[in-house]
């Protein structure tokens, strides 16, 4: 089966200069679905946009979420969880103080960074099957490294074929705004960054309660539709 995982993080700050970092958590996570349902998801949510009077050009962001947009955003958190399992979101939290860039990443926090978001995709990887990953755009200093991504994650999945790792602007790509919006979520719990009883609270509560969920947090790693792996770096 064919598969496109869309890619996003939340504060890479963390990595870069972790004594000036603004949160505790750095987060990696992707949208996961089968290729072939591309196309419906993305004209669900434009159509989503249209009725709530906004250009299909706007760009779906966490930082942009407004009260008086109350119902398209609860709309679209509905639209992610009727998927079902079709649907699924899948992250990775990095406690930034607790890694040893030093001992372990070489001194490099752009490898660091890299290595985590392997982490993140290796975990839900299967056998038989083809995948073609997206993130959003950056610039590193390497430039090999999405390249070297790919052939670490075809190393350890040989019975499954790693098209691609590509790098696209996500204000071009519904599917990475999509997965911006799901990641600040589970960022602004994981981080305390938003507090309680204000909009932005209540839409993580509203996915929390179609989630089952009392609040936002690491999950099982059988979790299918909204995995939260918290990573733990006791040994770095």
């Amino acid at each position: 089966m064919n598969f496109e995982v869309y890619c996003d993080e939340s504060h890479p700050d963390v990595f870069w200069s972790q004594s000036n970092a603004r949160a505790r958590f750095l987060l990696i996570g992707g949208l996961w679905l089968a290729s072939d349902l591309r196309q419906q998801v993305k004209a669900d949510i434009n159509a989503l946009k249209q009725r709530n009077g906004f250009d299909l050009e706007h760009e779906i962001k966490w930082h942009k979420v407004h009260r008086g947009r109350q119902d398209f955003y609860t709309r679209l958190i509905e639209l992610f969880v009727d998927y079902g399992d079709r649907l699924r979101f899948r992250c990775i939290a990095v406690e930034g103080d607790r890694v040893d860039l030093v001992r372990c990443h070489e001194s490099d926090s752009e490898l660091g960074f890299y290595k985590f978001y392997y982490e993140m995709l290796n975990g839900w990887i299967e056998d038989s099957n083809e995948y073609r990953i997206f993130c959003d755009e950056k610039t590193n200093r390497a430039g090999d490294r999405l390249n070297t991504l790919r052939t670490v994650l075809q190393n350890s999945n040989s019975l499954s074929r790693i098209i691609s790792v590509q790098a696209l602007p996500s204000r071009q790509v519904l599917l990475i705004q999509l997965t911006d919006f799901l990641l600040g979520m589970v960022s602004s719990r994981m981080n305390s960054s938003v507090p309680r009883g204000g909009f932005k609270d209540t839409l993580i509560r509203r996915l929390e309660q179609h989630l089952g969920r009392g609040r936002m947090a690491p999950t099982a790693k059988s979790e299918a539709k909204f995995n939260i792996f918290r990573i733990h770096l006791q040994d770095e």
